[in-house]
């Protein structure tokens, strides 16, 4: 179902009528700033005039919305054709499938530590310090742990709604990175460390590193995406890859950047035969090798000619965070990182996944593959005529910012972000300075199933705005061609000469 087919109001209908309303609504709250000047309502809202509750008046709304539209995608577009062009995901581009925001301890995370760690009844060690450890990162009350079990169990069971679960605000990476560092500076069997307020924790290896494990078993788990009631999730990454793809191929490839474990993208690009180069290289056993980056695929076209042709169905991916299918080893003259990639779904080790911000050997927090591939962000970001299209992205890494903040310096870049509401300082900050280089796309939607047309959302942004340039091309071609005839038509019909119509 197209824009025209749901928005085209029919007079008469109550129905109708009602259905019109509530699309209203949902398309009221999005936003397509440019500059800090809203390029959608500029065109609609003259048509409310005074009385934006007047139904005939929305009606003309929606009428010209598909039309706006069009004119947004047609801008998009230009931005697609540009030399350099990179996307940046983050959770929110996970989240119809089932994906987690990690701002603070998942529930789907504790769920799997009580299950494992109360499986006899009995706290774990490693659970209680757990909870010890969260509470002292946050200044709070410890938790009791078979009280959360009751409450998890609760929400399971649908006895209590699943928005009342409860932990005190802790970002599950931030937490990860704080073990880490203790398990690095550990040199016996025990650790003390001052938490603040005069407080110390005690804190033992074996505590401390099945802790570590169980919490990254517990990650990996809840990015299993998509869930086997959400796999319908996985069509808009498949449609965002068969989108990118329509760019013009004497154009530099697509980038493809990802904060995110999952392996939706993989799988997106499986089901749609696309090349993804990812930085490994192998067919048994694929290890990481960042100079891979550097290579393409080509084919040749016929042997006389002598010319080869680049292979159309290839991008560049970057997970910078890490991922469920990455692990570590010794290095080895045939891993020199120690650094391979598992297949989806196979039989692994969890307690060897490569997560960000686990550490390397040698207590190196930020070593390689995390380098080499914000390198690459750095570079391709900082090239003359490139856009970023950030999605579903909270700028809470600061990393990440920085660099962005770095690529604003450069004059040709655009800066794209979508976000049905964004509530970081960084976004407020950019929308504030007006720079016409900076496009801030908002808007929730609603929750009929129909349509999703909350612009800032993952899946309404690669549905509504994000252009197929080929059915754009191919419509272009039309209204030429149609123009062409129309001005043929009319030159043939005026009167030849244009003089007296008498002898």
């Amino acid at each position: 179902m197209n824009e025209h087919e749901c928005l085209s109001p029919k007079s008469g209908d109550s129905k109708q009528d009602g259905d019109l309303n509530r699309i209203f609504e949902a398309i009221r709250g999005n936003q397509v700033l440019v500059g800090g000047q809203d390029n959608m309502w500029k065109q609609l809202a003259p048509l409310l005039a005074e009385d934006p509750e007047d139904d005939e008046r929305r009606q003309k709304v929606l009428k010209k919305y598909p039309e706006v539209l069009k004119e947004l995608r047609i801008c998009v577009g230009t931005l697609l054709k540009m030399d350099n062009v990179s996307f940046l995901l983050g959770a929110g581009a996970s989240m119809d499938a089932g994906g987690v925001s990690l701002a603070r301890i998942p529930f789907e995370v504790e769920q799997y530590l009580l299950e494992i760690g109360m499986a006899d009844e009995t706290p774990a060690t490693w659970l209680m310090l757990f909870y010890d450890i969260l509470a002292a990162l946050t200044n709070t009350k410890s938790c009791d742990p078979s009280q959360r079990k009751e409450t998890v169990s609760r929400i399971v069971n649908g006895q209590q709604p699943k928005k009342d679960y409860y932990l005190p605000r802790k970002n599950l990476e931030e937490f990860l990175t704080t073990l880490h560092t203790w398990q690095a500076a550990l040199v016996g069997e025990t650790i003390t460390v001052a938490i603040g307020n005069g407080q110390e924790l005690s804190i033992s290896r074996l505590d401390l590193s099945d802790l570590i494990m169980h919490l990254t078993e517990g990650l990996t788990k809840a990015c299993l995406l998509p869930l086997e009631d959400k796999r319908d999730a996985l069509l808009i990454h498949r449609r965002l890859l068969k989108k990118v793809l329509t760019r013009p191929l004497n154009l530099r490839r697509v980038n493809l950047f990802t904060l995110n474990y999952d392996t939706l993208l993989e799988q997106a690009a499986d089901a749609e035969g696309v090349v993804l180069v990812d930085g490994f290289v192998g067919t048994l056993r694929r290890v990481f090798r960042p100079e891979s980056f550097d290579q393409d695929f080509y084919f040749p076209a016929h042997t006389t000619e002598g010319r080869v042709h680049r292979l159309d169905r290839v991008l560049h991916l970057y997970k910078l965070h890490g991922s469920i299918t990455w692990h570590r080893e010794d290095p080895s003259w045939e891993n020199p990182y120690g650094l391979y990639a598992t297949f989806f779904n196979e039989n692994i080790h969890h307690d060897d996944v490569l997560i960000y911000p686990t550490p390397l050997k040698y207590g190196q927090v930020l070593g390689l593959p995390y380098s080499e591939l914000f390198r690459r962000l750095e570079s391709c970001i900082v090239q003359p005529q490139s856009v970023l299209f950030v999605i579903g992205y909270g700028f809470g890494d600061e990393h990440v910012n920085t660099l962005i903040r770095q690529a604003l310096s450069v004059p040709s870049f655009t800066l794209v972000v979508v976000d049905p509401n964004p509530q970081n300082d960084f976004v407020n900050q950019l929308e504030q300075h007006g720079d016409q280089r900076v496009w801030i796309v908002k808007g929730w939607g609603n929750d009929d199933d129909r349509v999703l047309w909350g612009l800032g959302t993952f899946k309404g942004f690669v549905e509504h705005l994000l252009p197929d340039l080929r059915e754009e091309e191919i419509q272009q071609r039309i209204i030429e061609t149609y123009n062409a005839l129309d001005f043929q038509k009319s030159t043939d019909s005026s009167p030849a000469g244009g003089g007296s119509d008498g002898d």
